[in-house]
């Protein structure tokens, strides 16, 4: 059970960071940020096992960052997609 608390906190901070790195509004709250955080951790992962091999390889801190930003960037195509724009 620490160990699902420790991925929920840890996506979060991931996700401010991320949030943080690309400015502009964005549509998520609370659940969207960890859960982007937390996916970029997953994509962070998978990325470093293919590039530098082995099951052992855990995502970073900069490597989930970089998957959360990729996340954030998609996740702000398909909310914005209607065109619209706010002023």
């Amino acid at each position: 059970m620490g160990n699902v608390i420790g991925q929920i906190i840890f996506g979060l901070v991931i996700g401010i960071i991320a949030k943080f790195l690309m400015p502009g509004r964005d549509p998520g709250g609370f659940i969207i940020t960890a859960l982007i955080g937390m996916a970029g951790a997953l994509i962070g992962t998978f990325v470093g096992r293919a590039v530098w091999g082995g099951a052992g390889y855990e995502a970073g801190w900069i490597a989930a960052i970089f998957g959360a930003i990729i996340l954030l960037a998609g996740y702000r195509l398909v909310t914005n997609r209607g065109g619209a724009t706010s002023t």
